[in-house]
């Protein structure tokens, strides 16, 4: 596993609290040293923290991705807010943990990744007539563009690169809400039946799968590689 992080002492608690997990932590506190160590070894997860010396993990996350490296990707950051959870979600990171972070919830959270599987890199996708392109930030059914809200996209680009997986609702909520809130919940109800009514046409079942008491899956079975 590969860990970016400049704080000696976050480093240690990382390494320190995954390592009883059988995870072999590579860690460097720079972005060059980052580059420096994909070139040379192979890895199964990264934890990047943004804020580095030289760089940024964002600017990390982009190109790790853009060699099409698959391994997931956790981001750390003091700043925690939609913002900044969107902005790591198009550089192609998995998930997010806030600092300060109980290492329990940071175990926990590399666990969930583990679980994934690899995931897609490229940034367009196909689903019959239904194209995606999380990078333009358009969705389109038979090349006219289907309007959608920023937070309509960032739901159905969560959904949809997960290839068929389940996403717990609460997942949703902290990736594109920000928080796991009551209101927040309603919220993504009324955005995930907006969505259905735009994506979805009379000929086949709908792409949002809901999982009951659990969350929603988009339906893999029309997928096509762009």
């Amino acid at each position: 596993m590969l860990l970016i992080e400049d704080d000696r002492r976050v480093a240690e608690v990382v390494a320190h609290t995954l390592r009883p997990f059988g995870h072999a932590v590579v860690s460097h506190g720079s972005h060059r040293a980052a580059v420096v160590a994909i070139a040379d070894a192979s890895f199964d997860l990264a934890i990047l923290d943004i804020a580095l010396p030289d760089g940024t993990g964002l600017d990390l996350c982009r190109m790790f991705r853009a060699q099409g490296l698959v391994f997931p990707i956790l981001m750390l950051t003091a700043r925690s807010g939609v913002a900044e959870r969107v902005a790591g979600l198009d550089a192609g990171a998995d998930d997010y943990l806030g600092k300060p972070f109980a290492p329990a919830e940071l175990a926990a959270r590399v666990r969930a990744l583990g679980r994934r599987g690899p995931r897609w890199t490229e940034s367009v996708r196909a689903f019959g007539d239904l194209r995606l392109d999380r990078d333009r930030r358009i969705v389109s059914r038979n090349d006219a563009r289907i309007p959608l809200t920023p937070r309509e996209f960032e739901v159905v680009a969560l959904l949809a690169w997960r290839d068929g997986r389940v996403v717990s609702k609460d997942e949703v909520l902290e990736i594109v809400w920000g928080e796991v809130t009551d209101g927040a919940a309603a919220s993504l109800e009324v955005v995930i039946a907006r969505l259905r009514r735009k994506l979805d046409d009379r000929k086949t079942p709908s792409f949002i799968r809901t999982v009951r008491q659990v969350g929603y899956a988009w339906e893999p079975l029309r997928s096509k590689h762009a």
